[in-house]
């Protein structure tokens, strides 16, 4: 339990995908204008990142390597599995969240089926890899990873918001703002890369 603990804290706050490895900032910053619309895709993204990230592991273990199934190494099929459940799981969530929030849905748009392409989920899978993560690590490394960007969002938007009425440049209104407030949320972050998660779990 400590070690799933420890690997949770770790991908969402010391190791936060947008704002260590700036992955998935297409949607980030096109979603990030009102914190309702970001709180819908950051629950989107935790759950498709905890979902996907055990079924591509399981995947990888027992399809792709040699002493998988098929006993021979597949793992150039890597990247199309992963893609592949990942856009099955989006799909999952395209469908309920327009079964039951169809506001949501509308303001989300067109960037709630394309977290299948968002390089945030993809980029989890091939850390997952990476690092040689068990089941269970890879499961605490996806819902922590899906919290921190999920964090990283929220908390921009709820930014983006305050700001909307406060007297900026012309030429810094928009994307070049929200560029600026990414830079410095990311530099507040990097502070906490010199902090063990065990500290948290005694362990």
């Amino acid at each position: 339990m400590g070690e799933f603990i420890n690997i949770f804290i770790k991908s969402a706050f010391i190791e936060n995908m947008v704002l260590a490895y700036f992955l998935g900032m297409c949607s980030y910053l096109a979603v990030s204008k009102s914190v309702n619309t970001a709180f819908g895709l950051g629950l989107a993204v935790i759950f498709v990142l905890g979902v996907t990230m055990p079924i591509n592991w399981v995947i990888n273990e027992y399809l792709l390597s040699e002493n998988g199934l098929f006993g021979m190494d597949l793992t150039f099929l890597r990247f199309i599995l992963f893609i592949a459940v990942i856009a099955s799981m989006v799909q999952l969530v395209e469908m309920v969240v327009e079964k039951f929030s169809p506001a949501l849905y509308s303001a989300l748009g067109i960037f709630l089926p394309l977290i299948t392409v968002n390089c945030a989920i993809l980029g989890g899978s091939l850390f997952m890899v990476s690092r040689e993560y068990n089941l269970s690590q890879s499961v605490a490394f996806g819902l922590g990873g899906g919290f921190g960007w999920f964090l990283a969002i929220i908390a921009i938007a709820a930014i983006r918001e305050k700001i909307r009425y406060s007297n900026i440049p012309p030429a810094l209104r928009g994307l070049g703002m929200a560029f600026i407030l990414t830079g410095l949320m990311g530099i507040a972050f990097m502070s906490l890369m010199g902090i063990d998660p065990a500290v948290f779990t005694g362990k």
